[in-house]
């Protein structure tokens, strides 16, 4: 795997090197201090699997270095790392795209966790951030739970959700528009409105920021995300 660490101080970089490699021994790793480093590693690397962020970097501004990320690789999912829990934040860079945020005052084993969580098709969000914004949700037992491929397949079974439902959720929630998931699923789009209309009445949800909050509480893994995960293959760049 193939990982892209964008965060202007060394030590930082060389602390989440070292996680990564407990997530993979054999893993490939570039690192990025600026913006325009940044950029320019994610354009060179197109086989990245994931970027982690941090947010503050020289060149960015607030969320700009995370939209421009999304716009260009949106097949490559990214975690944000950041020293601020500020929940406005947060709920920002999750209405953008990214698929976890983590604070930097997490113990090594947290972080190890969620971007595990992460390249295994689920999603991150800090337990207090959930608390503040995930509403309530059934089966109410599934809060903090992990599961697996077949785990989470039935758990969104007992929430509602059908497996053509959950392969239009994956891509909800990656914040792929309609016309995207109508021709990836090779679907009418109204048949993508109506399917999404059910997967937010199952949630309880009133979009797809508060679906993704949902599945992180609940620990849910989609295959639609998993696949996402896989770099793309040369005839397809």
């Amino acid at each position: 795997m193939k990982f892209l660490i964008v965060d202007d101080h060394p030590l930082i970089r060389e602390g989440l090197s070292h996680v990564l490699l407990e997530l993979d021994p054999m893993a490939e790793i570039v690192e990025a201090e600026s913006a325009d480093s940044a950029l320019a590693a994610a354009r060179d690397h197109p086989d990245l699997f994931l970027i982690l962020l941090d947010l503050s970097v020289p060149g960015a501004h607030r969320l700009s270095l995370l939209q421009t990320l999304r716009e260009r690789h949106d097949h490559v999912p990214v975690v944000v790392l950041s020293a601020t829990d500020d929940v406005d934040i947060v709920r920002q860079a999750i209405d953008i795209g990214a698929m976890g945020f983590i604070s930097k005052r997490s113990a090594t084993g947290l972080i190890v966790n969620a971007l595990r969580q992460v390249l295994d098709g689920g999603v991150y969000v800090p337990p207090q951030t959930l608390s503040t914004l995930a509403p309530a949700v059934l089966p109410a037992n599934a809060g903090g739970a992990q599961h697996d491929a077949d785990g989470s397949a039935d758990l969104l079974k007992r929430i509602g959700i059908t497996p053509r439902q959950a392969e239009v959720l994956g891509l909800l929630i990656q914040g792929k528009p309609t016309k995207v998931i109508s021709r990836e699923l090779n679907l009418a789009e109204n048949t993508v409105k109506t399917h999404v209309a059910s997967i937010l009445r199952a949630l309880n949800v009133a979009n797809r920021t508060q679906a993704l909050f949902v599945l992180s509480r609940l620990g849910a893994r989609l295959p639609a995300l998993i696949a996402e995960r896989r770099p793309p293959t040369q005839a397809s760049r």
